[in-house]
């Protein structure tokens, strides 16, 4: 029973753990060095991170500048940019790129706070499926008689108490990105 439910804990914590990966490259109107963590540039022929390839920091609160380690990788790095769905115009001055972050418009803030609440439905979805995941094995595992009656009572309280926590942490994370795309 045991093992049913730490499992069934460690998949919904992956899945709140996917959720903020997925949040924390979401545009909002702040730059953030974040926002650059899935570009991939061409570095020796082999597709890697920008973060493994460059130095991100934010000096200004609407300024990202990436300074690459290897000053020939520039032109690569401003192509990978402009191909992201970032949407942002890089500036290329020889030594660095320097991005400005353009404030969102109200449609625009409007659209990625769906989008968000349609990613947080998603990831509670998926929290619902390893609940039933779990309450199956227990059903299972009671009828194989592995476990009595109020084992798998105690199991299925249990799973609910841990989906419950889960689901809370998805809310309040739409809840602090939501904030944060509204933010002007």
């Amino acid at each position: 029973m045991q093992t049913t439910i730490k499992d069934a804990e460690s998949r919904m914590k992956k899945s709140v753990a996917a959720l903020e990966d997925d949040f924390n490259s979401m545009r909002t109107g702040r730059a953030s060095a974040s926002l650059f963590e899935r570009i991939k540039v061409n570095y020796y022929g082999q597709p890697t991170p920008l973060s493994q390839a460059a130095t991100i920091s934010v000096p200004e609160a609407r300024l990202v500048v990436i300074q690459p380690w290897d000053k020939s990788l520039l032109n690569e790095v401003e192509k990978a940019i402009q191909k992201s769905e970032l949407s942002v115009n890089p500036n290329n001055d020889g030594k660095v790129i320097r991005i400005q972050i353009p404030p969102l418009t109200e449609d625009r803030r409007k659209e990625l706070v769906k989008f968000a609440k349609n990613t947080a439905e998603q990831s509670r979805v998926a929290i619902r499926n390893i609940r039933r995941d779990a309450n199956d094995d227990l059903k299972k595992k009671m009828k194989n008689g592995d476990i009595s009656e109020d084992e798998e009572k105690r199991g299925t309280d249990e799973i609910q108490k841990i989906t419950d926590k889960h689901i809370e942490q998805i809310n309040s994370l739409l809840e602090v990105k939501e904030q944060e795309i509204m933010e002007v």
